[in-house]
């Protein structure tokens, strides 16, 4: 089967199985910051959007993307690259094997939810594991880039 979709603001196209997995269609395409974490949709590392919205690419076949748009961490380097330094600022990208999937999950609650209060942020972020830190380093980060308009 063909499909064509917009990945990263390109329009690419590929012939699939049936079964493939939208994760192992954009890693195929160079998008490695889409990665297998646990095979359960429980971790977050493969997040992606669909059409702007956070997805889990791992449970997601790739035949369902036709004709969407589809975004890695590879399309938003320059919107990345601000929250990626309060991670680092907080000693909060360890490993940093969890920071692509939450970086996506931060950009996208960033658009969706105004003003967002930290019960929610949580709420929005419950799916992202991380297996090195406490998350008392990454809520650090969230808190101090959600605030950085305010301090401008």
């Amino acid at each position: 089967m063909k499909i064509r979709l917009t990945l990263n603001g390109k329009k690419v196209e590929g012939e699939i199985k049936a079964d493939t997995l939208l994760l192992d269609f954009v890693r195929e395409k160079g998008c490695y910051s889409v990665k297998r974490g646990c095979e359960t949709s429980n971790c977050g590392l493969c997040t992606v959007w669909l059409d702007g919205k956070p997805v889990l690419s791992c449970s997601v076949l790739a035949a369902r993307a036709d004709g969407h748009e589809i975004t890695t961490l590879e399309g938003l380097q320059k919107e990345s690259e601000e929250f990626a330094d309060f991670l680092a600022k907080e000693g909060a990208d360890q490993c940093g094997f969890c920071s692509p999937g939450l970086i996506m999950n931060v950009l996208a609650m960033e658009r969706e939810l105004v003003n967002p209060t930290m019960e929610e942020v949580r709420e929005y972020l419950a799916g992202n594991l991380c297996r090195c830190t406490g998350y008392a380093g990454q809520i650090r980060a969230l808190e101090n880039y959600l605030n950085r308009k305010k301090e401008a």
